[in-house]
């Protein structure tokens, strides 16, 4: 009986598919309450307004967006999906990645440290590897300054999760919005007692929509892998 020689595959990572930026900025206007308030759900302070007398409501206030300085740790698909929805409110954007993009117009720092220097928020989308484990540190948080705000939905490991709980406890960072964790499904249990955090169970992307446009993708990749044709959205790693 004839047999196939067998021949090792090539490995090749690909970008997520564009319907799955979607959901990031959905995610982040509802859940973190960043982008497009006007989308979201109605802030507690309007449900307390309609359900007592004006003179007892409680003035709350509330983090302005606009005039925001705002730093992306990693300028990839995800992340200039992030930057072009935060130009309309006039947030000061910047950005660290491993080498400057030419064709970017916003500053680039080489290193986060700066970057978190010179900004207010931090958006974490980078991917993971060797080199970016725990690419937020204690003194990279602590750079960010008591008001700063860190939100995270690359992966958990980007962050030093258990200095990142410590910060937030003693009220050294403003606050977090977190759709990943190190330790996934384990959630260190601080972090749901604290009102100035946000917690998602890595779902920023879990739509219809989503996997419809990853089957998408798959489907084509495999096509033009067969047809010895150029593969889409391939991830540049060097």
């Amino acid at each position: 009986m004839a047999t196939v020689k067998e021949e090792a595959l090539p490995l090749v990572l690909v970008h997520r598919p564009p319907n799955f930026h979607f959901p990031f900025k959905h995610h982040l206007q509802t859940h973190f309450r960043l982008l497009d308030p006007l989308d979201s759900d109605p802030p507690e302070s309007t449900h307390s307004f309609f359900s007592c007398h004006a003179a007892s409501v409680a003035l709350q206030t509330s983090v302005q967006l606009g005039g925001k300085r705002v730093g992306i740790v990693g300028l990839g698909s995800i992340g200039a999906k992030i930057a072009k929805r935060l130009e309309p409110f006039g947030c000061a954007i910047s950005y660290n990645s491993r080498r400057k993009k030419p064709s970017v117009p916003f500053p680039w720092f080489k290193n986060v440290y700066d970057l978190a220097v010179n900004n207010d928020v931090l958006i974490v989308c980078c991917m993971l590897t060797e080199e970016s484990r725990h690419i937020i540190r204690k003194d990279i948080m602590t750079a960010l300054g008591k008001e700063g705000v860190i939100i995270n939905v690359g992966r958990g490991a980007l962050i030093d999760e258990k200095e990142l709980v410590q910060l937030l406890v003693r009220g050294e960072l403003r606050g977090a919005g977190l759709d990943v964790f190190e330790n996934e499904p384990d959630v260190p249990q601080e972090l749901f007692s604290l009102k100035n955090v946000v917690l998602s169970p890595h779902c920023a992307a879990a739509t219809p929509e989503c996997f419809d446009a990853l089957e998408e993708l798959i489907t084509a990749n495999l096509h033009a892998f067969f047809s010895s044709k150029p593969l889409q959205s391939v991830v540049e790693l060097e």
